[in-house]
């Protein structure tokens, strides 16, 4: 992978918030919106052990997962595709994914009612991490359905 496209997918990925997490069961794909923080390409998000993505998870941590604006104009579009499971987090994991969420949405970390109000439902939810298999960068700026990929080792 060139250093430049490795470049552009992480200033994408620090600049950009909501990932749209893509699951399977056996009733069905699920697809749900979830906040994240990255470190590198590992994308780290929290959700309820109870919500229906999560239970997919839990019996197949293989996901999908697009991140992209709402562009009006195709020659603008840009945004990731990628592939890769998913990990419930526990200890030293669960904390610096704590931390990296808090870099990144302060309001998580702050003492303002609304925030001791989110660490209270916080309480209640587990941390995950999504280590990709493959990226694609979606970029029409490049040409209509322009993709590079990124292969990435486990």
């Amino acid at each position: 992978m060139s250093e430049a496209l490795r470049a552009r997918v992480l200033s994408y990925l620090r600049t950009h918030h909501v990932m749209t997490l893509a699951t399977q069961a056996p009733e069905g794909p699920w697809a749900a919106a979830v906040y994240y923080a990255n470190a590198g390409f590992k994308l780290y998000f929290l959700s309820s052990p109870a919500s229906r993505h999560c239970r997919n998870l839990a019996a197949n941590p293989r996901a999908a997962v697009t991140i992209q604006e709402d562009y009006a104009d195709w020659p603008e579009i840009k945004g990731i595709q990628l592939e890769g499971e998913v990990a419930e987090l526990r200890d030293a994991d669960e904390k610096h994914a704590r931390a990296l969420y808090g870099e990144k949405f302060p309001v998580v970390r702050g003492t303002s009612g609304a925030a001791a109000a989110l660490a209270r439902a916080m309480d209640k939810v587990r941390w995950y991490r999504l280590t990709p298999r493959r990226i694609w960068f979606i970029d029409n700026s490049r040409g209509f359905g322009h993709r590079d990929e990124i292969a990435l080792t486990p």
